[in-house]
């Protein structure tokens, strides 16, 4: 390693460790009640994770929605809505632009049909949502971190790189697996090992990512802006999907016409027939994903062990909510 390269690692090393002390202090604060935590009329479901993306927390609130969904049970999801342009409070529009709402609630919004409603400050778009909508189940997006509004039940998703990463900027985590005995239940995705995590007394549930696909062209090109790259090309090739070349791009990355025209030229290079990318991605093109055609767009599905199970035990927490104390 060169001097170089170790200042600049010595200087990650750093910065992760104050943040991971700016962390563990506000934890503490909220821990002991000294900072407020506010709470909506209907019960709050929060959906998170430990890192910085990547461990399923869409495909997982997708998941449980269609099968809140099928259950006739209302709700609505509150989402901060990450890498929107726009300010405040805001009903996502399943027809809108990912630089108004984000191109996560744009997706469950399409996907989920449920109201999705993006705030910086979600306690302020469940009581938007709670005005509109009345108050139904709130599915709390991307909220373990998000301590100020309180919460019926905690969801964490938890991958194998959980276990051994460290602090951001020096690695992806954004709390450390501690963090994890204020948790309901922990979901183990990726092939994640009960026994890397502090679990007792913890709802444990397994889970999987699957992609679901059609009409595929031959040698694509792949591509994709998501958190973890490398899980969406090697899924393409265990379904048996062999890109003959490949564009990785920043997550939540918002296509221009130079990324057409590389991506274009890349096809024309390694005599593809076409390309393939993620449902996330074909939001973020936008206008620009005519110009790709054949363009195969793939879902990410999220597979649970025992559903049946996993939604009694999260309604069953909202409905004692429901009861008088």
């Amino acid at each position: 390693m060169s001097q170089t390269a170790g200042m600049k690692s010595l200087g990650l090393f750093l910065l992760s460790s104050v943040f991971g002390v700016g962390v563990r202090g506000r934890n503490a604060l909220y821990d002991r009640g000294v900072l407020p935590v506010r709470r909506l009329q209907g019960p709050v479901v929060s959906v998170g994770n430990l890192s910085l993306g990547g461990s399923g927390k869409t495909p997982f609130v997708l998941w449980l929605g269609e099968l809140l969904n099928s259950r006739g049970v209302k709700f609505d999801v509150l989402s901060r809505g990450y890498g929107r342009q726009s300010r405040g409070v805001l009903l996502v529009d399943s027809n809108g632009e990912p630089a108004q709402f984000g191109d996560e609630p744009l997706l469950i919004a399409r996907r989920l049909g449920a109201p999705v409603v993006v705030g910086e400050d979600r306690y302020e778009a469940g009581r938007f949502a709670e005005r509109k909508f009345g108050p139904q189940l709130h599915i709390l997006d991307d909220g373990f971190q998000h301590r100020s509004l309180g919460r019926d039940f905690d969801v964490v998703l938890v991958t194998p790189e959980d276990a051994r990463d460290r602090f951001i900027p020096y690695g992806r985590l954004r709390e450390l697996q501690s963090s994890l005995a204020r948790a309901d239940a922990v979901v183990l995705t990726s092939g994640a090992s009960d026994e890397a995590f502090p679990l007792d007394g913890k709802n444990v549930w397994r889970a999987r990512r699957g992609i679901v696909f059609r009409k595929v062209p031959d040698q694509p090109v792949a591509f994709c802006g998501i958190a973890r790259p490398q899980n969406f090309l090697r899924q393409l090739r265990t379904a048996g999907i062999h890109p003959v070349a490949e564009a990785v791009f920043p997550d939540h990355h918002a296509y221009t016409g130079n990324d057409i025209r590389d991506l274009l030229r890349l096809r024309q290079q390694s005599e593809a027939e076409g390309f393939v990318t993620t449902e996330k991605d074909a939001i973020n093109l936008g206008a620009h994903r005519a110009a790709l055609e054949p363009l195969a767009v793939v879902q990410v599905k999220m597979r649970v062990q025992e559903p049946a199970n996993v939604v009694d035990t999260i309604l069953r927490a909202a409905e004692e909510r429901k009861r008088p104390a």
